[in-house]
C-alpha cells in the first residue's frame, strides 16, 4: 500500500479548488470567479487500487491588506511542508506575473517533489500552449509540467497517475469512501458562501462570513434545519446582501437551499440573516470566532 499528501497551491484565482475537485472527481471545495475563495485547507481524498492520496486545497499566496489575508498565507505556506509532492498551479490563459513568481520563489527549498501546472488550457489554442509552458518551466526546477484543464477534464487523470507513483509506501490515512475531511456543517457554511459570493458585487464578497448558528432535525419529518448568520464588516454592506424587500438574501438562501438538499439527500429548512460585525477581517477575536 501507498499513500501519501499532495499540496495544491498557487496565487489566486488559477483554478485550485476546480483542480481539487476534478481530482476527486467530485465537489468538495466551492469555486467562484472571485479571488481569494478559499479560506481553510481543504482536503480531497481518493482511492486508487492500492494508492491513497490526499489533497490539500490552500488559499491563494497573495499581498495581504488585512489580518485575514495575513491568516490565508499562513495556511497556505504550513501546508508546502510535511508534502509527499506540491503542486504549484498557474494560469495557462494569462502571462505569468509577480504572484506566480513569488509562489514558485517559496517553493525553491521544498525538499519534496514539485510539479508544476498549468491549468486552463481550454481557454488558449494548442498553438499558444508551448510557449505558455516554456514561461512555466522558467519559474523553476520542476520535476513534472503538466498541462491540463480543470473545468474538462483533459490532463487530470494523467497529472492524478503522476502524483499516485510519488507516493510512498504507508498505511491509509482515511478509510475507503471517505472523499474528505470537511464536517457537515464546514461544507453547508462554505455552500451558502459560495451563493452569496456569486451574487455579490464590488468588495462585499470577501467582507462576507457566514457561521452556522444551529443544524438539526426540522419541525417536519425528514427535514434538516439550518439556521446560519452571514456576516458583514460594514452597515452599508448589509443592504446589499439583503437586498430590496430581502430579494438578494432570499436568492441567496434558494440557490444554497437546493444545492444543500442534493448534498445532504434530505429536504433543508434553510434560515438566513445578516448581522454586522465591523472590521472582522481586521480583528484577532473575530476572526477567532468565525474559525480563521
Amino acid at each position: 500500500m501507498r499513500s501519501g499528501f499532495c499540496s495544491i497551491v498557487g496565487r489566486p484565482n488559477v483554478g485550485k479548488s476546480t483542480l481539487l475537485n476534478a481530482l476527486v472527481g467530485q465537489k468538495i471545495a466551492i469555486t467562484t470567479s472571485v479571488p481569494q475563495t478559499t479560506r481553510h485547507a481543504i482536503r480531497g481524498i481518493i482511492h486508487r487500487d492500492d494508492v491513497q492520496v490526499v489533497f490539500v486545497d490552500t488559499p491563494g499566496m497573495h499581498k495581504p491588506k488585512t489580518l485575514l489575508g495575513s491568516r490565508l498565507n499562513e495556511v497556505a505556506t504550513e501546508h508546502l511542508r510535511g508534502m509527499d509532492v506540491v503542486v504549484l498551479v498557474v494560469d495557462a490563459s494569462a502571462e505569468i506575473g509577480r504572484g506566480d513568481r513569488f509562489v514558485a520563489g517559496l517553493l525553491e527549498n521544498v525538499p519534496t517533489p514539485v510539479f508544476a501546472v498549468a491549468n486552463k488550457i481550454d481557454r488558449i489554442t494548442p498553438a499558444q500552449q508551448l510557449p505558455q509552458l516554456a514561461a512555466l518551466s522558467e519559474l523553476g526546477e520542476f520535476d513534472e509540467i503538466v498541462p491540463v484543464s480543470a473545468a474538462t477534464g483533459d490532463g487530470v487523470e494523467r497529472l492524478e497517475r503522476l502524483i499516485a507513483a510519488r507516493m510512498p509506501e504507508g498505511p491509509p490515512y482515511f478509510p475507503e469512501g471517505q472523499v474528505s475531511d470537511q464536517s457537515t456543517e464546514q461544507l453547508v457554511s462554505e455552500i451558502i458562501r459560495e451563493k452569496a459570493i456569486t451574487r455579490m458585487r464590488e468588495e462585499v464578497p470577501h467582507s462576507v462570513a457566514v457561521a452556522i448558528e444551529e443544524m438539526g432535525p426540522g419541525e417536519s419529518e425528514g427535514v434538516i434545519a439550518i439556521y446560519a448568520w452571514l456576516y458583514v464588516e460594514r452597515e452599508s454592506q448589509k443592504g446589499i446582501v439583503i437586498g430590496h424587500g430581502g430579494q438578494v438574501l432570499r436568492e441567496i438562501g434558494a440557490a444554497a437551499r437546493k444545492e444543500l438538499e442534493l448534498v445532504l439527500a434530505s429536504r433543508v429548512y434553510l434560515d438566513l440573516r445578516v448581522k454586522l460585525l465591523k472590521e472582522w477581517q481586521r480583528d484577532a477575536k473575530a476572526l477567532q470566532r468565525l474559525g480563521y
